[in-house]
């Protein structure tokens, strides 16, 4: 499988993807680290976070993908959301918390 099929499997076969440097426990950079919080913050659980730092060709490859230069990604129902700055924008204004709360099952 090369990268553009992984990236497209991952995206449409679960609800909440974040392409990140790091892992959701451990962060490598501070864009991840707060694309992370931000998702919490908004009550997002089973997100599944794909490290670009292990593999070249998916840290290319999800560039291309999206067609957006810069990592962290957030695909919502495999669609492509945006980066940090998109994610803090939208949460400030209450739309990352509602577009998170149609795809998290209730607790």
């Amino acid at each position: 499988m090369d990268a553009q099929e992984f990236i497209k499997k991952t995206v449409t076969e679960n609800p909440i993807v974040l392409f990140m440097k790091g892992n959701a426990q451990f962060p490598q950079c501070g864009f991840s680290g707060r694309a992370i919080q931000l998702l919490k913050a908004s009550g997002a659980v089973n997100v599944v976070t794909v490290n670009v730092l292990e593999d070249d060709s998916i840290r290319q490859g999800v560039k291309e993908y999206s067609n957006w230069p810069t990592v962290p990604q957030l695909y919502v129902n495999g669609e492509f959301i945006g980066g940090s700055d998109i994610l803090g924008e939208m949460f400030s204004a209450g739309e990352l918390q509602e577009l998170i709360k149609k795809v998290t099952p209730a607790a």
